[in-house]
């Protein structure tokens, strides 16, 4: 008969600790039998290296069983039986351990609460395979509300960690109160629980004042009175600052605007919790909340000064510029307009409380110095006459103008000379606005023009304002020169040819006189016979007579 096996090993899921026994019985076969564990071989014989590891063995009926004993989570894996001698494997059979560890609530097993606040029970299930189902019990009765339920998956990847939360609203009537978590899954059915008890016992204080209502410099009593068990220690606090010192139950200080806003606190604590009761002074007069800050901004700019005061009762609020009594506004803001330097100074929010009294506080305006416009780099023709421009914004016309230094030369408005080749002009391009252009010009420009820097700067009652320009050199254009030329070509030709046409009216003119003239005849007259015509008219006329 050929050797086979009869019994293989099934697969099997136990809890943490339980005993576990493998089948396997091979038939017709008096050879060497071994056991693997996922694929490692576990020894041959009876009694295996690994301490809780046995193998039952029945010879006459062929049967080789796998005893675990106190089974634990490495012996989580795959088991094969082998009979090497007739080349057999059985079907792998699959181990798998169910640890079933008791739920946890922190904090247990009671758990200290202050009444009025709100507090999440937390209840973890740690290491379940598979993850647990978590369920909350008050007083042995199910309770709904549970949120946040998470599960965390252990690095074995083979456990899971399960947390719930229940959230719980305390009463000092809740001393007592036992709340339970139970935890369920396939290794424990039937659930596995732990129960915690409430133990609500917080301070309980209270806190007055007198008087309620004071006026600033007024002193004022705070009385702080507390009740807990165990014992309770306690501090003052102002606007959450701790006042050191103040360890008393009566607190007794000077009363300002600030109590107004900052409310006085009495906090007190014990190993249960803590209380903390806040209360406010009735401070009369007006309050600073927002203290406005200076600003400084350029000319046409729109600039908003804010300013805020409480009242007590409510107050009036008004805004003017120092030396001035027109109001401006009669809110938090103070909102200008394309500024100018004539709104430059010093602006005044005041706060006027009925029959109680005023308060103010000043804020600056700076608007900046004249701002200087130019470009840095300028250019000028070598022997020819060159120009370097300044043009200075500013709102009102500066005060002074000293538009140009460069090595020893140094011109300014009032007074100062410059050599024969520089002058300088100052000229307002537009005539509503306050800036100005100055001009400076040079004379058959040289090569010392092009080694110096000009500094250009102007002053007003805010500051000066300044700028360096260099002046390069360039030469004529190309086509200015090709331009020149040809029309120098053009006035030539026009010149000629004008030449011409006087030079051909004149000649014209001259012919014209000649052949104006009478025409001049010649005749040949013989003289004797006139004079015998002459004489016998002459005689014949006598013979009339």
């Amino acid at each position: 008969w050929t050797a086979r096996f009869s019994q293989e090993p099934a697969d099997q899921s136990v809890v943490r600790g339980q005993r576990v026994l493998l089948s396997c019985v091979v038939f017709n076969y008096s050879g060497i039998v071994q056991w693997t564990k996922d694929g490692l071989a576990l020894g041959i014989g009876e009694d295996l290296q690994w301490p809780r590891y046995r193998v039952l063995r029945v010879q006459e009926l062929g049967q080789y069983n796998l005893e675990i004993l106190s089974a634990d989570l490495s012996d989580d894996a795959q088991y094969e039986c082998q009979a090497p001698d007739a080349a057999l494997r059985s079907r792998r059979a699959k181990l798998t351990l169910l640890p079933p560890d008791d739920p946890v609530i922190d904090g247990g097993p009671e758990v200290l609460l202050n009444a009025g606040e709100s507090y999440n029970l937390s209840c973890v299930s740690r290491g379940a395979k598979p993850a647990s189902v978590i369920e909350w019990l008050k007083d042995g009765l199910p309770t709904e509300g549970a949120v946040s339920v998470t599960q965390e998956v252990l690095p074995d990847r083979k456990r899971v960690t399960t947390r719930s939360y229940l959230p719980v609203h305390p009463v000092d009537t809740d001393t007592g109160r036992n709340f339970s978590c139970v935890t369920t899954n396939q290794a424990v059915p039937t659930g596995k629980s732990t129960t915690v008890t409430l133990n609500v016992h917080p301070p309980t204080v209270t806190l007055s004042i007198e008087p309620r209502s004071v006026l600033e410099g007024d002193r004022v009593t705070f009385t702080c009175q507390a009740h807990a068990n165990p014992p309770i220690m306690g501090y003052w606090a102002k606007g959450g600052v701790v006042l050191q010192g103040a360890r008393e139950s009566v607190f007794t200080t000077k009363a300002d605007h600030s109590f107004f806003t900052e409310p006085v606190s009495c906090l007190v604590f014990n190993a249960v919790g803590k209380t903390n009761v806040s209360i406010l002074v009735d401070v009369h007069g007006p309050i600073l909340l927002v203290e406005p800050q200076p600003k400084t901004v350029d000319v046409d700019s729109d600039v908003t000064l804010n300013c805020k005061w409480a009242g007590n009762p409510p107050l009036t609020l008004t805004w003017f510029k120092k030396g001035s009594n027109m109001v401006l506004s009669n809110s938090n803001q103070l909102y200008l307009k394309s500024v100018s330097q004539a709104d430059a100074g010093q602006y005044v929010c005041k706060a006027i409380v009925p029959r109680i009294g005023v308060g103010e506080t000043e804020v600056t305006l700076t608007v900046n110095p004249p701002i200087i416009s130019s470009d840095p780099v300028q250019y000028a023709v070598r022997g020819e006459r060159g120009e370097v421009k300044c043009y200075i914004a500013s709102t009102p016309p500066p005060d002074k103008i000293q538009v140009w230094a460069w090595k020893e030369n140094v011109w300014e408005k009032e007074r100062g000379t410059l050599l024969e080749r520089y002058t300088v002009e100052q000229s307002r391009p537009s005539p509503e606005g306050g800036g100005v252009l100055s001009t400076l010009t040079i004379n058959n420009v040289m090569e010392s023009d092009f080694q110096s820097t000009y500094n250009c700067t102007a002053w007003n009652a805010f500051g000066p304002g300044t700028m360096i320009i260099t002046l390069e050199e360039t030469e004529v254009p190309v086509g200015i020169i090709a331009g020149g030329t040809v029309g120098s070509t053009i006035l030539l030709f026009i010149f000629l040819l004008v030449l011409v046409l006087i030079f051909y009216r004149q000649r014209k003119g001259r012919r014209g006189v000649t052949l104006g003239k009478p025409d001049i005849k010649v005749e040949t007259i013989n003289k004797e016979s006139h004079s015998l015509e002459e004489d016998s008219g002459s005689v014949s006329t006598a013979s009339r007579m």
